[in-house]
Order: C-alpha cells, then structure tokens, then sequence
C-alpha cells in the first residue's frame, strides 16, 4: 500500500457561542484545516487541525506549507503503521507538530480501515463504553456563565470549566468560580482556566478567594514555574494546559507539583502517536488526564475519543466534544454528547464519514 495523493481544505467552524477567554483570546469563527490521506487501494483516511489564533505556536495557514513541504517523503510511502510514516516524516522536518497532527491522524485512520479496527482496539483496546464530559463556559458576566453551568448540568455534565480573565479584575474571576459552584451545587467539579493570562499576584488573590469553594485551577500563568506558586499559595490542585506538550514538560510539571491533571491535546504533540505515548507517561506519573485538541470538529474529535475510550478510566478525568460547539459538522454520522457522555465510534480506522462534498474543491492537491 501507498499514499497516492494529499488534499487539504480550510474550513470555517462558527461558534455556537462566541467564546471568550483571557488576554483577549476569542473563537467565533476559526478555520480549522482537514486533510485526506489516498492511497493506491482505495482506502482515504481523514485528519484535522484547528489552531485557535494567537493562542499557541500555531496557525491554520502553516499546515499547507507544512504538507507541501513533507510531500516528498509521505507520497509513495506506506501509511499502514501511523509511527513509521511520521517518524520519517519527523526526521524530514524537524518540529511543525502542530501540522503533523492532521497527517498523523489520517494515517491511523488508514491503518485501522486496514485492519477492520475502530483506533482504540490499536491504542490498548476500549476501556469503557462512553467516556465522560466536560462543559467549557466562555468568560462572560458570572451570571450568565451561572445560568450555562445549570442548563449543562440538567443534560447530564457533571465537570465544568469556568473560562477566567476575560474581564482582567480578579474579583470578578472569583464572583465567576462563586456562581458556578453554587448553580452545579456540591459534588460536580469546577475548575476556573485562566488559559495562561494571569499574574501570580492576580491569581494567588482568586485562588484564596475561592478556596473554600471546592474548585481546582487551570493553567493560570505562562510559565510552569509561575503555576508552581500559584499552587503552593493557594493549595488548590492545579491543572496543567498549554505548558503541557512533550515528555520534558510533563516530565517538569510532575516534579512542581502541578499536573494534578493535565489536557493532552493531539495537536500540541504532534497527532495520535505522540499523544499516546504521552498518555502511557501520565498513567506512570498518576495524573488524571483530558483527552482532547485545541478546537475542531468530527474528525479530531473522533481521533480525541479513540484515544480516550483507550485509557483507564480511572485515569481518564475527561474528554470534550469539540464538534459539538461548532458547525458545520463534516461527518453526519459522528458521535454526540448524550446524557453528560459521549462514545466513540464503533467502525474501522476513526468510524466517521466524512462530508466530502460539503469540503468542496480542495484548497490544495498533492500527488
């Protein structure tokens, strides 16, 4: 078997809600960049990248260079085995992870057609039926995002990711942690993301505000070092995020004390392979563990499932349904959330049909 061609789309995914983070970070409309895979039996596997802009060393726009650059080592190579390919693909070019993510994808998506395997009987083999969800809340006026965590809690959701820093007073971040608590009520977690925009004085300040309120921090500050005071200051467990995204820096969040659970998300590693051995290191290191990307739709979201559905549960703290807070959707039979859980797909490779003619014409042909 071969790769025979490479084709790319950019696609514009429209928020449901705009959804507002700190440092005035925004998605409401985000291109995201799908990828097919061909091969010279048939056989097309899918992948997907969706970079949110100025947020992490990442851009939709990069990936076509990307590819058209890796071209030469993916076409007429074998895409059966995703870790084979990309580890050529990987000496070829150096770092770009982000972009490799959507090949890396579309590579164990062949592979599984191949074998008549949904992913995560080839990542450990499916370790529950539905995996549990959380609901992201934009930071927007504590009483609406109030009034978001009790409609997420009447559909089922018992884990809730308060967005912080929008408003840049910490006062308000606290109001904010406050009534969220009080709308989910005892028991559900709770935990404010300040996606790396806050000061440690800002975020010393809220933590202690709100320590009486069962909540966990998320990735308040820029710098695992910054985190690691907030966490000692506040004594609330902490959640590491965009820090995290190689063995060195799980590695280091360990030793600070800070990866009580940690976001793996694919993209930041560099796709299915990578995120997998990331995930088998947690399991050794004891963190509980979010399996999901930056943002997307059925296609990453699909590859994020596989890979939970793949863990132990006890490990497996969340995974997000990232297609469920955009549209278009690009595959009409993929997975939905139902009653706060979501499963997997139970056909070979990511067991998705992908929309093709709603792509259109690719952006980019490579064969």
């Amino acid at each position: 078997m071969k790769v025979t061609r490479l084709s790319l789309w950019h696609v514009p995914l429209t928020s449901h809600t705009a959804y507002y983070m700190a440092d005035g970070k925004t998605c409401d409309t985000v291109e995201t960049v799908v990828i097919a895979v061909q091969t010279d039996t048939g056989i097309t596997g899918w992948g997907e990248v969706c970079p949110i802009p100025h947020y992490l060393p990442a851009y939709a726009r990069g990936v076509a260079p990307a590819v058209q650059e890796l071209a030469p080592v993916i076409l007429g190579g074998d895409p059966a085995g995703a870790e084979g390919l990309m580890a050529t693909a990987d000496s070829y070019l150096p770092g770009h992870v982000y972009a490799k993510s959507a090949l890396d994808i579309a590579l164990w998506d062949i592979t599984g057609q191949v074998a008549g395997l949904p992913l995560h009987a080839l990542l450990g083999g499916r370790r529950q039926e539905t995996l549990p969800l959380y609901h992201s809340i934009t930071c927007v006026e504590p009483d609406k995002m109030a009034r978001i965590a009790r409609e997420a809690l009447q559909q089922g959701i018992t884990q809730f990711q308060a967005k912080l820093g929008a408003s840049g007073d910490w006062q308000t971040d606290v109001e904010r942690l406050t009534k969220v608590r009080e709308a989910v009520g005892p028991g559900p977690l709770v935990y404010g993301d300040w996606s790396c925009g806050a000061t440690t004085l800002d975020a010393i300040r809220a933590g202690r505000a709100a320590g009486h309120l069962d909540v966990m921090l998320e990735q308040p500050c820029a710098t695992l070092e910054d985190c690691a005071r907030v966490q000692s200051a506040t004594g609330l467990p902490m959640k590491l995020d965009e820090l995290a995204h190689d063995t060195a820096s799980l590695l280091a969040a360990h030793r600070l004390g800070i990866m009580d659970a940690v976001a793996l998300k694919l993209s930041k590693f560099g796709g299915v392979s990578a995120a997998r051995r990331a995930r088998d290191l947690c399991l050794h290191l004891g963190a509980k563990m979010c399996i999901e990307c930056t943002w997307g739709s059925d296609i990453v979201t699909a590859a994020a499932l596989h890979l939970g559905a793949a863990t132990q549960p006890a490990r497996l703290l969340n995974v997000c349904d990232l297609s469920g807070y955009v549209s278009p959707r690009l595959a009409p039979d993929a997975p939905t959330r139902s009653h706060g859980r979501i499963a997997p797909p139970d056909g070979p490779g990511l067991g998705i049909t992908v929309d093709k003619e709603s792509l259109g014409t690719p952006d980019l042909i490579l064969d």
